[in-house]
């Protein structure tokens, strides 16, 4: 299983990509593959989030599971490419597989997100 360094991660196992004042925004290998296989991700539209809020919801075969924001700021961009191939979240998480990107409100936030060794704490790897 793959726990990238450069990520932060959350205990609702969303991953947390910081590139200058945008961050990406997706779900770990971990999650889904406690899912299992992914058949529709719903994120409605782009809008101002609270830290703690559900954005949408992924669901799978079996169950449906939300999306939770890491961090409040403001959404600026869904990927498109989840629509036609939800599958892209098993398949590449950290990469294709992404949910959504947006500029967050505070620095301080991402102090409250766990490194790699944490999460991997947390999941008892």
């Amino acid at each position: 299983m793959n726990f990238p360094e450069d990520l932060k991660y959350t205990d609702t196992h969303e991953w947390v990509k910081v590139d200058g004042d945008v961050v990406t925004i997706g779900i770990t290998e971990f999650a889904a593959g406690e899912l299992g296989d992914v058949v529709f991700v719903d994120i409605p539209e782009v809008r101002t989030l609270a830290s703690g809020e559900s954005f949408g919801s992924i669901e799978a075969v079996k169950t449906v599971s939300d999306l939770i924001a890491p961090l409040a700021g403001t959404m600026t961009e869904i990927n498109p490419e989840l629509e036609g191939s939800p599958e892209l979240v098993n398949a590449d998480p950290y990469g294709k597989g992404w949910m959504v990107k947006m500029t967050f409100d505070s620095a301080d936030e991402l102090n409250g997100l766990m490194d790699a060794e944490k999460y991997k704490a947390l999941i008892g790897k």
